[in-house]
Order: C-alpha cells, then structure tokens, then sequence
C-alpha cells in the first residue's frame, strides 16, 4: 500500500524540480523529504530519484509515479470539496493569500463577513506577492489568493486555476506637493521623464511593470529608492525625494507634502481572486469569494 503522505512528496519534488524546493514548499526541512523519498523507494522496490550534478531528477520509475500521485492527490482534493458540498456548509480552515494592499482595502471587512457568516470557518490570511500566491496555491499551500494584474501587463496564471474578478483599481502618480504638476487635474507619463522614481523592490511583478510602462512612454526611469510597502513609498515622496505610482485601493489619507494626480490614460490594477478548479464546489470558497465581491463593492475607485 502507497503512503499518501510520501507520493505528496514525490509530487512536491516533481514540481519543484529538487529537494530543497519540495522541502521548503512542504515546510519541512530536506532531510526528511530525502527520508520519506528513501521509505518510497522500498515501499515501490524501484530507485525514484537520481543524482543529476549536485541535485537529482526524477527516473522513468520516479516520473510515472509522480504523475499518478498527481492524479491521486487532485481526486483527493475533488472528493474534499464534494464532502463539503454535500454538508452544504463553509467549515473548517481556508487559507487566504493576499498582496499587501489588498490585505489592508479588501480584507478586514472580508474576513470580518466570514466570522459573522460562518463561525465554523476558520479563515487564515497570509499577506504574499502575487506570484508567490500563485505558486503557493497551485502546490496546495493555500486555498484561495487575491493577485492583481495591470491594464498593459497581465499576470501568467497556470492552468487548473479558476478565477473572478473582484475591482479595478485605479492608480495616480504621487508627487512632492511642491512638484510642477501638483495640482493638476490629469497628468501624463512624460511629465516625469526628468523625475527620480521610488519603486517595488526589484524582481516583483509591479517593479518589472514600472519598467515595462515608463520604457514603453520612451522613459528610462531613473530609481532611486525602493520599497515593497506603498507608505513607505509615499513617505518617501513627501520628504521630496521623487516620485510614485500609487494605486487607490488601501491607500488611505496621503501624508502631508503629497499630492496625487491621475494619468490621462488611466493605469488600472486587475484585482481578482483564484483558487483550484478542483475546489471550486467547496462551499467556504463560494463564501470567502463572495466576502471579497462585498467588501470590493464597498471601495471607492
């Protein structure tokens, strides 16, 4: 008899592509995936893993079985979410990833729904970039992320995910309150082509759009600060040290010597919730959706 516990870590192995990743995406430490991997060889009487320089890959024994771990973990899963259809009720735990400022607009009300709706559902909310959400839920980490997109750069998501939309949220540039523009009613891109800029940390997905936009209105942005968290990006922009992108949603009251405008061709965050198709008949995921299409609907644009 196959231990489910070790095929669901011979498919975090196969899709993370090492030990270290499967380990790491488990929350557990390397040694033990490489124990339970070692049961799984005697267990199948077949060698699953081979050394490959200083990782390993899986062997022809070790593919096929990953891919029937898949399967058996995806039915496991379908046949979770029809239990609880069938009960009819939103129950147990569901974790929640969510990027910071959608954690800060969209889920105290949310969350606070879900308590009232359904005090048997324990929701537990992680605050994550979006593609680190997307990873996580694709290996089952989570149940349900809230991830964004922008107008001009769409997010790559994996198949057998589902999705819906939540808001659009729309995003102003943040100037020193002494800027030329301050206090315009609509602005364009190119009249911060001298600007300093103050980003997200490099290799997040809203760093790389910043790029992207500016060099695409013919700007090549000059950085000069980062920071992941927007008032952290703000305060920055209030002490005259450049200027920002700043979406709406959870912004808040701006600090003082900040002044905002809109660009004339909006920029607009896609902000939308995905889970796994296979749970999508789970009653707690319909809630926490319609939690999130509640408290968006409550957000002023």
């Amino acid at each position: 008899m196959l231990n489910l516990d070790r095929l669901r870590i011979l498919h975090a192995v196969a899709r993370h592509g090492s030990v270290s990743g499967a380990a790491e995406g488990l929350h557990v430490t390397t040694s033990a995936v490489s124990q339970q991997m070692a049961k799984l060889e005697r267990e199948t009487g077949q060698q699953l893993l081979a050394r490959n320089g200083r990782g390993v890959r899986l062997t022809d024994a070790g593919r096929l079985l990953a891919e029937h771990a898949r399967r058996v973990l995806s039915q496991l899963e379908l046949a979770e979410a029809e239990l609880e259809a069938h009960r009819g009720r939103a129950v147990g735990e569901l974790l929640l990833g969510a990027f910071p400022t959608a954690a800060r607009g969209l889920f105290p009300a949310a969350l606070a729904a879900l308590r009232a709706d359904h005090p048997q559902l324990r929701p537990r909310m992680r605050e994550m970039e979006p593609d680190e959400s997307v990873r996580a839920l694709v290996r089952g980490d989570i149940d349900l992320a809230v991830v964004l997109d922008w107008y001009n750069r769409p997010l790559s998501l994996p198949g057998g995910l589902a999705k819906e939309p939540l808001l659009d949220d729309p995003a102003d540039v943040a100037m020193p309150a002494g800027h030329p523009r301050a206090g315009a009613r609509w602005v364009e891109l190119a009249d911060f082509a001298d600007d300093e800029w103050i980003s997200w940390p490099g290799g997040e997905f809203c760093h790389d759009w910043l790029l992207f936009t500016l060099r695409g209105q013919g700007i090549e942005p000059r950085l000069c600060h980062t920071a992941g968290e927007h008032h952290t990006q703000l305060a920055l922009v209030g002490a005259g040290l450049g200027v920002a992108v700043a979406p709406r949603l959870g912004r808040g009251p701006l600090p003082e010597g900040v002044a905002v405008a809109p660009v004339r061709r909006p920029m607009k965050r896609h902000v939308y919730a995905v889970w796994r198709e296979d749970a999508d008949r789970r009653p707690s995921i319909r809630a926490a959706v319609k939690a999130l299409r509640t408290a968006a609907d409550g957000v002023g644009g």
